[in-house]
């Protein structure tokens, strides 16, 4: 791959599909140029995972896109995961999401909606 930003994306990716696995076995990164964007991981019903590699934040942005893409993709909810410099386990990444997208997986959870 000749773009290093591209890469470093794409491993990324490739590392959240990893660690899904462990509970979603038929997670799986997504096709990239897709029409709609829908997001960067599959596998895991209703929901939009949005991968992010980047040294600057910009979740102003990612919001916007997450949110544009849990709308293509007709989700119910989703998440930007986004690394964090100097840990390698997707475990101790960031997980992001505005808190209205929040809220409704806290409710759906206690059966609220």
């Amino acid at each position: 791959m000749s773009n290093p930003s591209k890469a470093k994306g794409s491993s990324a990716e490739r590392d959240v599909v990893n660690w899904l696995k462990k509970w979603y076995p038929y997670v799986e990164r997504r096709i990239a140029g897709a029409h709609l964007d829908k997001g960067d991981i599959a596998g895991v019903n209703g929901v939009v995972i949005e991968v992010k590699n980047h040294k600057k934040l910009d979740l102003s942005a990612w919001v916007k896109e997450l949110e544009i893409e849990i709308h293509n993709d007709k989700a119910w909810t989703g998440v930007i995961i986004h690394k964090r410099i100097g840990k390698g386990d997707v475990g101790e990444w960031y997980a992001t999401m505005p808190a209205k997208i929040w809220i409704e997986l806290i409710r759906k959870i206690n059966g609220q909606t």
